[in-house]
């Protein structure tokens, strides 16, 4: 197999062929319910499969980047993928493919589709990996139903820093006749959005206008559409952005054709919902271990700027009920927009502490990530890694009952957690 020699090139050209070797998998598939947007993609699948899971439904699950394994990626009818399966798959496409170019993502996309189609489930949830429209995993023709998650700035250098040009190429995920459900967006979005759903014939259902979502109380909240409105106690996964990924996975699901939604099974799969480091409490470990009592240990893999508002909001909240000083430990890409994440954390951060990703040629060094910080308003120094960053933070930490916030690039969370879990 000839890897394509770039890392990422949106195109459909290689899949198309591909999967052509491959018997067309994406032709026998369970029905699709595919997945784009920019901030709580992984969430939204993880609420759809934690409600359908209740439901008794078998559902194979296609999510990237990985955390701390690879197989991660493809669940397989609620199981993650045996490790020798995935190897004999990721063979027998490298066979099939030959001499072709084709990137890292394609084939593991092409493995993914033929796993799912050959083994039994009532529904698979996908996920796009970079945009939509020319994503590897828009080879479905007819999903079930396609959602949109909220749309920010992310990938400029792949996608363009035009916020509607962004919108446009998300839109690509939706097809004629598939309803398209839409999640809280900005109104630039929502006007990119809508128009191209009229262009090509999708019927939408979105927040804000067709069902609604409010905060009743520390614990409470509501969902409300033309059949009534529902209240739910707020999801295991925390902060308020995770009831509007909640309310978008109810919206989807009374969309989904043929699907009969129960209430009981909504409120068992908003309590049952697993997605580590999405702000994830850290308990145990060596890592939690080194911390003085009174120290909280938060894991977060938000990377960019609407990422960082939605955790400095939760922060705020906790600060509510639970005043506390916070201190950031901080490695970033040099993909993403740093100083904008950081600025949005400025106002719950005390002390930061930036630190180079291992294994990641695109990671910011510390020293450069720490001026960002710095050039943002919070008060950066570099370390070397998280073991010193905690060190570091000792003095500060053990004064009085705090919070650690460990955030930035979902390959630092993996780190972490493959050191900790």
């Amino acid at each position: 197999m000839a890897l394509h020699p770039k890392i990422i090139d949106l195109s459909l050209d290689r899949m198309t062929d591909i999967l052509e070797k491959l018997g067309h998998p994406e032709q026998n598939l369970p029905p699709v319910i595919h997945v784009a947007g920019t901030n709580g993609k992984g969430s939204l699948l993880a609420f759809l499969r934690s409600i359908l899971e209740a439901a008794g439904k078998k559902v194979h699950v296609y999510t990237s980047p990985h955390l701390v394994r690879f197989a991660e990626r493809i669940v397989l009818a609620g199981e993650v993928i045996p490790e020798a399966k995935l190897s004999d798959l990721l063979t027998h496409c490298e066979t099939v493919n030959g001499a072709s170019a084709i990137t890292y993502f394609e084939v593991t996309t092409a493995a993914a589709l033929k796993a799912f189609a050959d083994t039994p489930a009532d529904y698979l949830l996908l996920e796009t990996g970079l945009g939509g429209r020319l994503d590897a995993t828009n080879v479905v023709d007819k999903p079930a139903l396609t959602a949109l998650t909220p749309i920010s700035h992310d990938h400029e250098q792949y996608l363009g820093s035009d916020l509607a040009g962004i919108a446009f190429e998300k839109a690509g995920i939706m097809k004629k006749g598939v309803p398209a459900v839409i999640g809280p967006q900005s109104e630039i979005v929502i006007k990119t959005l809508l128009d191209q759903a009229t262009q090509i014939g999708a019927p939408t259902f979105q927040n804000g206008l067709d069902w609604h979502l409010s905060i009743t109380g520390t614990n409470r909240w509501e969902y409300r559409d033309e059949e009534g409105t529902h209240t739910y106690l707020r999801p295991a996964l925390l902060g308020d952005h995770q009831i509007a990924n909640a309310a978008t996975a109810i919206a989807c699901l009374k969309k989904l054709p043929g699907f009969e939604l129960k209430n009981d099974h909504i409120k068992q799969g908003l309590q049952n919902v697993i997605w580590p480091a999405r702000l994830q409490r850290l308990v145990k470990g060596p890592l939690a271990q080194r911390l003085p009592d009174g120290v909280e240990l938060w894991l977060d893999g938000g990377h960019n700027e609407a990422a960082g508002a939605q955790i400095a909001s939760s922060f705020q909240r906790f600060d509510e009920d639970d005043p506390k000083p916070t201190f950031l430990i901080c490695g970033m890409l040099n993909t993403k927009d740093q100083v904008s994440f950081f600025r949005k954390l400025e106002p719950v951060t005390d002390k930061g502490i930036t630190i180079p990703i291992e294994g990641q040629a695109a990671a910011t060094s510390a020293a450069d990530l720490s001026a960002m910080g710095c050039a943002a308003g919070i008060d950066c120094i570099p370390a070397p890694n998280v073991e010193d960053a905690v060190d570091i933070l000792i003095p500060h930490l053990s004064k009085r009952p705090c919070r650690l916030l460990i955030a930035g690039s979902l390959y630092l969370a993996g780190s972490v957690l493959r050191r900790n879990s």
